[in-house]
């Protein structure tokens, strides 16, 4: 199982340059960025994180977020294996040629290390002020990709999707990785989660700091079988995953393709200070 870090890269933690450096200097396989573009002052959309009962303010780091694409691109040129991953790229916010283009690029120039985490969005505003119907981004986030990967793998290009469509169209570069990159579908569980990530998506990627997934996984695992898809072809990437050694460890034993442990300082002395703590973590997880 590879061992990553996902982190909030805002304008007032670590420069993304030294991050990358460090993160594999230390011998982590991969880093995993998320994305808001912006925050809309309104609020008007509860925080998801806020405690039951409860109506949390939004930390302000969602605010100062760094773009991920461009902060990866400065990390790909000063890294030679670390994966690039987005923790979650929100699709419905995105031009999806636009999108294919700059995911194809970084896969291109860094030789294939990338991984595309995508999700729905849950802030209706900002969801709006992209111009998409945030009740109808679900469907618009699977024609999205669709439009991708027929960027990504045909020479002349086309897509006829329910809420947008790609009229025959030429782009390169193509990704460096056969297909393009793996795209790992963010969230829980459930039925509805599970249909789309067999119907689109190469993996699932959940934010849990639980030792197993094997019981939340299994569904999924089913309905892969159930459409002729291999069951082990399946990637699960985990972010805020535990930094317990044995749990670490037994999410190993059952198949888990990456752990990412969350590093939720913006200090740049402390995110180095928790790199070699997680990095000795790691290494007794992998001592097991």
């Amino acid at each position: 199982m590879k061992i990553g870090i996902n982190i909030f890269d805002t304008d007032r933690a670590i420069h993304p340059v030294e991050l990358g450096q460090a993160i594999e200097a230390r011998g982590f396989d991969a880093l995993y960025l998320p994305e808001h573009s912006h925050i809309p002052a309104s609020r008007k959309t509860r925080w998801p994180g806020s405690r039951p009962g409860h109506e949390d303010p939004l930390p302000d780091y969602y605010s100062r977020i760094c773009d991920p694409y461009v902060a990866l691109s400065m990390i790909a040129a000063v890294t030679e294996r670390l994966e690039l991953g987005t923790s979650v790229t929100l699709v419905p916010q995105h031009d999806p040629i636009r999108l294919a283009k700059q995911v194809a690029t970084l896969d291109h120039w860094s030789g294939g290390r990338v991984r595309l985490g995508i999700g729905y969005g849950w802030n209706e505003e900002q969801t709006a002020a992209h111009g998409a119907d945030f009740r109808t981004r679900r469907g618009l986030t699977e024609d999205c990709v669709g439009i991708m990967r027929a960027l990504w793998t045909e020479d002349e290009a086309s897509f006829a999707g329910k809420h947008t469509s790609l009229e025959p169209s030429w782009s390169w570069p193509k990704p460096a990785q056969p297909g393009g990159p793996p795209i790992l579908l963010g969230g829980g569980t459930g039925p509805q989660l599970f249909d789309a990530i067999t119907r689109y998506a190469d993996g699932w990627m959940p934010i849990t700091g639980r030792s197993t997934v094997a019981d939340r996984a299994a569904p999924l695992k089913e309905k892969f079988a159930a459409a002729g898809r291999d069951p082990d072809s399946l990637k699960i990437v985990i972010c805020g995953a535990t930094t317990d050694p044995d749990g670490l460890a037994a999410l190993a034993e059952e198949g888990v393709d990456t752990a990412a442990m969350t590093i939720w300082s913006e200090d740049r002395d402390e995110i180095l200070r928790k790199l070699d703590e997680f990095a000795t973590i790691r290494d007794a997880a992998r001592g097991k």
